[in-house]
């Protein structure tokens, strides 16, 4: 039974699918916005916006939890130059999941994640 199992499994093992959402993270900041299904947009986000508020504290802390996480360097110092004057007085919701058509070949559900 999954009863208070709040991690989104995504039908993966566990090392495959923190790989996958390390990648759609770096992506997703990397780009502003990409495309894929539903439930791996709404999985990313907690963690897309978890690096944006690391990057808006600046501390070192914070930047070395980022570069562990995200995995591209230059990607992590543009983040922290750029968050604090883009997010700098939203708290929280940094990210938008828009639904789009559904996916030609299984049907599946597909969405666009964004940053705001």
């Amino acid at each position: 039974m999954r009863h208070r199992c709040r991690v989104a499994r995504l039908g993966k093992p566990a090392d495959q699918r923190k790989a996958l959402l390390r990648s759609l993270a770096t992506e997703l900041i990397r780009h502003g916005r990409i495309t894929t299904t539903k439930t791996r947009a709404k999985a990313v986000r907690a963690a897309a916006e978890k690096m944006i508020t690391l990057a808006k504290d600046g501390s070192l802390s914070a930047r070395r939890a980022a570069m562990g996480y995200l995995y591209d360097k230059q990607l992590v110092h543009a983040l922290f130059e750029a968050a604090g004057e883009r997010y700098g007085t939203r708290n929280g919701g940094y990210t938008r999941v828009v639904r789009t058509v559904r996916r030609r070949g299984d049907n599946a559900e597909m969405a666009i994640i964004e940053l705001v």
